[in-house]
C-alpha cells in the first residue's frame, strides 16, 4: 500500500512538473518586447539581415513548439541552456545566485515555523486570557503587513538608532559567518513574520481541537502532568496540518524571498530573475522558474512522505 501511495505521488510530480514546463515557456515567450532587439540596442548599423541572422543564431527563428521540444530535451538531458547575453551556462549562473535565496528562506523558516509551534501551544493553553488575545491580535498585524514594507520600516528604523550596522548586501557564510548571519537576520525576520503569524494560529486551532478529545480527557484521568499532555499528546496530532502548512509556506517563502531580497541588496534569484526579464534572456528565465517551482513541488512531496509518517492512518 506504501509503495502504491509513494508511485502516485512521484506520478503526480512529474505531471505537475510537465505542465510547469509548458506553462512557463508559454508565458514567457507573451513577455512583451523582443530579445534579439534588446540586445541590439540602438544600434543604427543593424540591418534585417543582421536580426535574421541573430535570430536563427539563438534559434528564436522556429516555431514555437520546435523552440519548446528542443529545449525540454536539453534539459531531460541536464542541459538548462546558455545565457543569450552572458554566453555562460544557464547553470552556473543559477547556481551563483542561489545560495544567498536558499539561506535567507531556510532562516526565515526557521524563524516562523520555529517560533510558531511554541506560540500556537501557548496561545492555546491560555485560550480565552488576555495574553491568548494580545498574540492573537499580534498575529493579525503579521498577516496584514508586507514583507517589504516592514523590511524598509525596519532598515529606517536601525539606520537611526543604531547607522553604524551594516544591513544591506550579503556577505557568504564560509568567508564570515557572523557578518552573514547578521546581515540575513533583518529580511529573514520581514520574512517570516506572516509565516510565524500564519502558522501560530493554525497550531492553536489545532491544539485546542486535540485537547478535546476523548483520549485527552483520558490522560488527564489518569493523572497525566498537563505539560505532558499538551506536549506529548496533542501537539502531535496538530502536528499534521501544521507540517502539511509548512510545505505550502515554502512555497510562498521562495516567491516572498525575490521581492525581499531587493530591499535588502541580496544577489539572490530575486536580481536574477529580474535581470533576465528586462534583458528578456529567455533561457535563464524559463530555467529559473522551472528550478524554483521544481523546489516547491519536491519539497510537497517530501511532505507528503512526513505525512505519511506522522499519520500512519493515511496508509490504511
Amino acid at each position: 500500500m506504501l509503495r502504491r501511495l509513494l508511485l502516485a505521488r512521484l506520478l503526480d510530480l512529474a505531471v505537475v512538473l510537465a505542465s510547469v514546463s509548458v506553462i512557463v515557456f508559454a508565458m514567457i515567450r507573451l513577455i512583451p518586447g523582443d530579445a534579439v532587439a534588446i540586445m541590439l540596442g540602438a544600434n543604427t548599423e543593424v540591418t534585417p539581415d543582421k536580426i535574421a541572422a541573430l535570430r536563427a543564431q539563438i534559434g528564436l527563428d522556429q516555431p514555437i513548439s520546435v523552440q519548446y521540444l528542443g529545449w525540454i530535451s536539453k534539459v531531460l538531458h541536464g542541459d538548462l541552456g546558455t545565457s543569450l547575453w552572458t554566453g555562460k551556462p544557464v547553470l552556473d549562473e543559477i547556481v551563483l545566485h542561489l545560495w544567498p535565496t536558499l539561506q535567507l528562506t531556510v532562516l526565515a523558516l526557521v524563524v516562523g515555523a520555529g517560533l510558531a509551534v511554541p506560540a500556537g501551544c501557548v496561545m492555546a493553553r491560555l485560550r480565552g486570557g488576555v495574553a491568548d488575545a494580545a498574540m492573537r491580535v499580534a498575529t493579525v498585524a503579521g498577516l496584514t503587513i508586507p514583507s517589504f514594507w516592514l523590511g524598509i520600516v525596519m532598515i529606517l528604523l536601525l539606520a537611526m538608532l543604531a547607522p553604524s550596522l551594516q544591513l544591506l548586501g550579503y556577505v557568504p557564510f564560509w568567508q564570515d559567518p557572523l557578518g552573514c548571519l547578521s546581515r540575513l537576520a533583518l529580511p529573514a525576520f520581514a520574512l517570516g513574520l506572516p509565516i510565524l503569524a500564519n502558522l501560530s494560529r493554525l497550531v492553536r486551532s489545532a491544539m485546542l481541537d486535540a485537547l478535546g478529545q476523548d483520549y485527552i480527557r483520558t490522560a488527564r484521568a489518569k493523572g497525566v502532568p498537563e505539560r505532558g499532555i499538551v506536549y506529548r499528546h496533542a501537539l502531535r496530532n496538530a502536528l499534521i496540518p501544521f507540517v502539511t502548512s509548512v510545505g505550502i509556506m515554502t512555497g510562498y517563502l521562495l516567491g516572498g524571498a525575490i521581492v525581499v531580497e531587493q530591499v535588502f541588496a541580496i544577489p539572490g534569484l530575486g536580481r536574477l530573475i529580474l535581470g533576465a526579464i528586462a534583458e528578456r534572456n529567455y533561457p535563464l528565465l524559463q530555467a529559473t522558474i522551472l528550478l524554483v517551482t521544481m523546489g516547491f513541488v519536491v519539497v510537497n512531496f517530501v511532505v507528503d512522505l512526513l505525512y505519511l509518517a506522522i499519520d500512519p492512518r493515511v496508509r490504511a
